[in-house]
């Protein structure tokens, strides 16, 4: 949700028992402007809060021009100082799969590397490879998953300009009963990958400044996900309903 509407869009999402204190709520919604002005992002979106053992990470994406290009991320664990995640890699992404248990709460908590045995270990050490992974690459990793798993947008809400770049779209009214309840009306808000697959044939229906992204109706498999358990981006804001915990 955008910084500017924290208090209204937190209200939306604590329905489910979970949310923040009124002191949270008042810390976080001046630290996210002054986040905004400090990094020079056009808008500050908060992202939500994973929970650990001795804290919570609060999480915050800062976005330029374009809303498609890879977003900025950061981290504050009393929502007043903020620390820049790097970029998710593949490594990171595999290595946090094999992590079970919940978070720490401290970012330079150390896991051990469940793919490594000790016969393995020497020779690593003589290679000079980690056998630790951090929790803030834990971190990153699990920001990632969630995002592509979950981070979705209606169809309509933003558009491609012929510049290539992704604007809201200040016309969009929400969807219609009927398109609400389709897979088809719902796009992942990430790097597209079926729609390049496309034949020039099936991107001929498509119109190209809003059938962008993948759409929900081809993940697989078919029907895993339903129109009530995402976040939702819509226009400027991101409303979360919270369908699965995250460990």
């Amino acid at each position: 949700m955008e910084a500017a509407l924290l208090p209204a869009g937190l209200e939306l999402v604590a329905g489910g028992g979970a949310g923040l204190s009124p002191e949270k709520r008042a810390v976080l919604g001046s630290s996210l402007l002054l986040l905004q002005r400090d990094y020079r992002f056009e808008r500050v979106w908060f992202w939500g809060c994973i929970q650990g053992v001795r804290g919570a990470y609060y999480i915050a994406e800062g976005l330029g021009p374009d809303r498609a290009a890879p977003r900025s991320r950061l981290y504050s664990l009393n929502c007043v100082e903020w620390s820049l995640l790097p970029p998710a890699t593949k490594e990171m992404v595999a290595q946090a799969e094999q992590l079970k248990g919940r978070f720490q709460g401290d970012p330079s908590f150390e896991y051990e590397n469940p793919e490594i045995n000790a016969e393995d270990a020497e020779g690593l050490i003589e290679d000079s490879k980690e056998l630790l992974i951090k929790e803030e690459a834990r971190l990153v990793a699990t920001i990632e998953q969630i995002d592509r798993a979950v981070g979705i947008i209606p169809r309509g809400a933003f558009v491609k300009t012929p510049l290539g770049s992704v604007q809201e779209n200040r016309n969009f009214e929400g969807l219609s009963l009927t398109e609400a309840k389709k897979l088809s009306s719902y796009f992942h808000f990430t790097e597209p990958v079926n729609l390049k697959n496309k034949t020039l044939l099936e991107k001929a229906d498509l119109d190209p400044s809003m059938d962008f992204l993948d759409s929900l109706e081809h993940d697989v498999p078919q029907g895993t996900p339903s129109a009530k358990a995402h976040n939702y981006y819509v226009g400027s804001s991101c409303y979360t309903q919270e369908k699965q915990r995250w460990s």
